[in-house]
């Protein structure tokens, strides 16, 4: 088959489309970032060639010095970006470049707000850096091969960027990419190559890969017409010279006192594709009989994909310099899948896989060192940088919670490092610490209480919290989804029981004002008959009625064991399409309430059948519940206003 039969014009996916739509009407407010993306993806591919190469050398067919080439083409105006790393082949040329994850597609538009300055922060975090090659060109063209393949499969991809683009097989000696920007008239200061140089130390001077561009010669102006002159001169052809642009080392490999704050910011920028500087950042070098450097990075904003379960996260991995992985997610635990960075070891082996490293003392060593570093970092930016970690805890606050369910080992740190909102404050914001909290406990409590609902509003709102209220006593207040798993794996903190509201017989401790216990004691004895009542109108929906010391204005509320699952996350759990199991809570009944007290006097049995169904149902949607028949809640309902409108009362 020739050739040109491997011609042919594709159509960009819609999301596409859309990308590069929004991309060349100059959504980055800094044109120069084209050209870190371009190197960043070089940089990868080399990368990558290198880890391939681990197991089969003749991918590099021998050549193995791994550079990035930067030239200009003033008469054609045209830049181009080249590398001799693993390369692509044409179905990853139309997977990788074609066409973007529709998911992460669909979140980046979501994410849009109209404003180019915020919208183009966004670019980076969804991976498509490629495009924005076409904020200073108006036509694209990408030459690649991967390595491994022959000559006659290079693959010629072409595009303007208004909706499709060609793709064609073609001879190409040399493995690798060649990115060439058609720059556009107005973005003709890109073929200087002093603006090229100033832009490739800004943005590209830690990849650790030498960034070359030709090497300018300043010779005598007229030199070269005094050798046209000389009859008996034959042209000659020099051999371009290459010079490295940028300085070509890890950075992680360096010493801390040698590296600026904005050489870090660099760096970050490259390995996580974001436009914004890191929120912090730790630098270590180990020493001794595991050795190893560590540069780890938490982000200002949450990754779009920080949720997807089928996305992979970690940092990078390499040894001895060599790149081995991306993602490298045993040398973090899950909690702080957000932490971007390097690892660098000197003693694990180049051929080290995903496999290998789940049974490895090093790694293991490794990821509790780099989580106690991450944790320190936390807790220095809570103690001295507090605006600095409200920020963190908005972004990663949910993320932060699973830490005491999955990393036993620190559960206390990661105690001190929590936020949650409290009905210390009528606001919403999780910025209570349980430290806080412990402080302003009162003289005689000895538990931590809270409330987990399905939202704020509902949490601050509960029938549980009446009693605390009037006796000022604080709660926290839970309506996250993953604080369900948080409490159910962190029962005490520092001494301190963490107590549910919601669950079992109400425990004040030294709180309890006897006198009242006593009278709720005896009230139980004083209106049995009406609790009997009302166990018998309920049936199985309930375990039992008894009266309620933890109601003031409410008329009931719904209570289950102590060890019993939470309504809450019986919800969470139905959410989610899991099955959670059947249990009966207990109603309690403020017997002072007035329609607590019509009921008791009610003596037709099924009127009163029915109030007490009102009631239970009342209870259940006072604490975020679903009922069962909302239309029999409806009708019951109805009936009740009907009856008293008729009796005029």
């Amino acid at each position: 088959m020739t050739v040109e039969a491997h011609k042919e014009t594709l159509e960009f996916k819609a999301e596409v489309s859309q990308v590069l739509d929004l991309v060349i009407r100059s959504l980055y407010s800094n044109k120069e970032i084209f050209l870190r993306e371009l190197i960043s993806n070089a940089s990868d591919a080399a990368e990558k060639l290198r880890f391939e190469a681990l197991s089969d050398d003749g991918l590099y067919e021998g050549d193995v010095d791994l550079r990035i080439r930067v030239t200009v083409d003033k008469e054609a105006g045209t830049l181009t970006v080249s590398d001799n790393g693993i390369g692509l082949s044409r179905a990853e040329v139309v997977e990788t470049i074609g066409s973007i994850a529709s998911s992460g597609t669909r979140r980046f538009f979501e994410k849009l707000t109209g404003d180019q300055a915020k919208d183009s922060q966004l670019i980076g975090q969804f991976g498509v850096g490629f495009y924005s090659a076409f904020i200073v060109a108006d036509k694209v063209t990408l030459v690649s091969r991967r390595a491994g393949l022959g000559a006659e499969h290079g693959v010629h991809w072409e595009s303007d960027g208004r909706g499709s683009y060609t793709l064609e097989t073609v001879e190409k000696a040399g493995r690798g990419t060649d990115v060439t920007l058609h720059l556009k008239e107005e973005e003709k200061e890109f073929l200087d190559a002093w603006r090229l140089r100033s832009i490739i130390s800004k943005f590209s001077d830690h990849i650790a890969l030498p960034v070359e561009m030709l090497k300018e010669h300043h010779d005598g102006p007229d030199e070269d017409a005094l050798d046209a002159e000389q009859d008996d001169a034959k042209p000659q052809t020099k051999a371009p010279e290459w010079e490295k642009v940028n300085r070509g080392t890890a950075l992680w490999m360096r010493n801390k006192s040698e590296v600026t704050e904005e050489e870090y910011h660099a760096f970050y920028k490259h390995i996580a594709h974001d436009y914004d500087p890191p929120l912090a950042y730790v630098h270590n070098r180990v020493e001794g009989t595991n050795e190893y450097s560590t540069l780890l990075y938490v982000p200002k904003k949450a990754p779009w994909d920080l949720w997807d379960r089928d996305q992979k996260h970690g940092v990078k991995l390499y040894v001895r310099r060599v790149f081995i992985m991306d993602e490298a997610d045993k040398l973090l635990p899950h909690y702080l899948r957000f932490v971007k960075g390097v690892v660098d070891s000197d003693d694990l082996p180049l051929n080290v896989s995903r496999e290998l490293l789940q049974h490895n003392r090093k790694i293991d060593s490794i990821r509790q060192a780099n989580t106690k570093r991450i944790l320190s970092l936390l807790e220095t930016l809570a103690t001295e940088e507090p605006e600095k970690y409200a920020e963190f805890w908005g972004e990663f606050g949910r993320v932060l919670k699973e830490g005491p369910a999955e990393d036993f080992a620190n559960r206390e740190r990661l105690g001190g490092l929590l936020r949650f909102a409290s009905t210390q404050t009528e606001s919403d914001t999780q910025s209570e610490t349980l430290d806080g909290y412990i402080e302003r406990m009162k003289e005689g409590q000895d538990k931590v209480y809270f409330i987990t609902a399905d939202s704020a509003a509902a949490a601050r709102h509960s029938p549980h919290l009446e009693v605390f209220r009037k006796k000022g006593v604080e709660v926290l207040l839970l309506s996250d989804r993953v604080d369900e798993w948080l409490v159910n794996h962190m029962h005490d903190y520092k001494g301190k029981h963490l107590q549910s509201v919601t669950k079992g017989d109400l425990d004040l401790g030294q709180l309890a004002d006897q006198e009242e216990k006593a009278k709720t004691e005896q009230a139980a004895k004083d209106h049995g008959t009406l609790l009997e009542r009302l166990k018998t109108a309920l049936g199985e929906r309930v375990d039992k009625v008894r009266p309620s010391a933890r109601l003031v204005d409410s008329p009931a509320c719904l209570v289950v064991g102590e060890y019993d699952m939470s309504a809450n996350l019986a919800r969470v759990l139905k959410a989610v399409g899991q099955d959670a199991p059947k249990q009966r809570p207990t109603l309690e009944v403020n017997l002072d309430h007035p329609l607590v007290k019509r009921l008791e006097s009610e003596e037709n049995e099924t009127r009163f059948n029915d109030l007490g169904l009102i009631l239970f149902d009342q209870a259940q949607l006072a604490e975020g519940g679903q009922l069962d028949d909302p239309a029999a809640f409806v009708g019951r309902l109805n009936g009740l206003m009907m009856s008293m409108l008729l009796s005029g009362r």
